[in-house]
């Protein structure tokens, strides 16, 4: 929402408050005798604290002259916090300021509604619900706001005909586009996979190279462990993503590289400022593999479901009816 603050202009009041051009510290005919000085401060002070006109008449403009160049002229009766939230003003606010003049209270209403959603963006019935409007007049006014590029409509991963509405110049957030993994609202597993294929084979590259290093096991065991910074260092240097990753982006390849039994990570403390370190933490990396090939049993569907001990034939729960089953025999 644009800060409650009118956009400085040079009108006529703004001109008349600021003073000469002429004006200098040492003239006298400028100045009030020195027993007025305090009466006048004190009917000044009144004066301002009981005006009820716009804001813009307690603003004034900036003066640009030799002796207030890139200043705000402003009465001494006002605010510190008034001047300070003046400079605070960013070139965006002007431009929503100036944009959304003209608007009526309904607009101003779902623009807000909008803009508190943040990066996430915020569905059209939601709006409704907190705007109290009907959604005929929401999609009106978001049509309007539309036109107006003040905010966009994203397409949420999570719900492939569902839209979001943000502001204009907002970065969508990772849960709405889906990050590195989805294009055009599709999970792209081909290219998962060529990132997991890649993130093993460097941690495998660097156990074997610790193996051959012919040192003892210790030292061998702790330089077979590569940081997540090593290995989004190495799948940059490849060349094979069209997108940034980010160290995220590689943590969660990494993860399921644990899960698949791959990989094993070990956290240990680190200096601050080191490469690939939270919070004075470090997660290290290493390749693994399986010291003896799993069961029959654990293979099968029935070695890993939930619901095994509740399962018997005739009941709700029954081998004749396991779908699990169906899908490893792709029946």
């Amino acid at each position: 929402m644009c800060p409650p603050v009118c956009v400085p202009v040079q009108d006529q009041r703004a001109v008349s408050a600021a003073p000469s051009r002429d004006h200098r510290p040492g003239d006298p005919e400028r100045h009030a005798p020195p027993g007025a000085s305090a009466e006048s401060h004190g009917h000044q002070q009144a004066a301002v604290a009981g005006s009820a006109g716009p804001a813009e008449e307690q603003f004034r403009s900036p003066v640009q002259d030799e002796g207030h160049a890139g200043r705000w002229v402003t009465s001494s009766s006002t605010p510190l916090m008034t001047m300070i939230l003046l400079f605070s003003i960013t070139s965006s606010s002007f431009l929503c300021f100036s944009k959304m003049k003209g608007s009526d209270n309904q607009e101003k209403l779902v623009y807000q509604v909008i803009e508190d959603a943040g990066n996430k963006g915020i569905w059209s019935r939601d709006i409704r619900f907190k705007s109290n409007l009907p959604l005929t007049e929401v999609n009106k006014i978001l049509k309007n706001l539309e036109s107006k590029k003040l905010i966009k409509a994203v397409k949420s991963v999570a719900a492939s005909k569902k839209k979001v509405y943000m502001l204009y110049n907002l970065q969508p957030d990772r849960s709405v586009t889906g990050g590195a993994w989805y294009s055009d609202q599709d999970f792209e597993s081909e290219f998962v996979e060529v990132l997991n294929q890649q993130c093993f084979k460097f941690l495998q590259s660097k156990a074997e190279a610790a193996i051959d290093s012919k040192q003892s096991p210790m030292v061998q065991r702790n330089s077979s462990f590569a940081t997540s910074h090593e290995v989004w260092k190495y799948i940059c240097e490849l060349g094979i993503s069209k997108v940034d990753l980010s160290m995220d982006d590689i943590e969660t390849i990494l993860n399921t590289l644990i899960y698949d039994g791959k990989v094993e990570m070990s956290v240990i403390a680190a200096k601050e400022g080191t490469a690939g370190s939270v919070d004075g933490q470090m997660k290290l990396y290493r390749g693994v593999n399986a010291v003896i090939q799993p069961t029959g049993l654990v293979r099968t569907p029935c070695g890993l479901c939930p619901v095994f001990e509740d399962c018997h034939d005739g009941g709700e729960i029954s081998p004749s009816h396991c779908v699990y089953m169906a899908e490893w025999l792709d029946f």
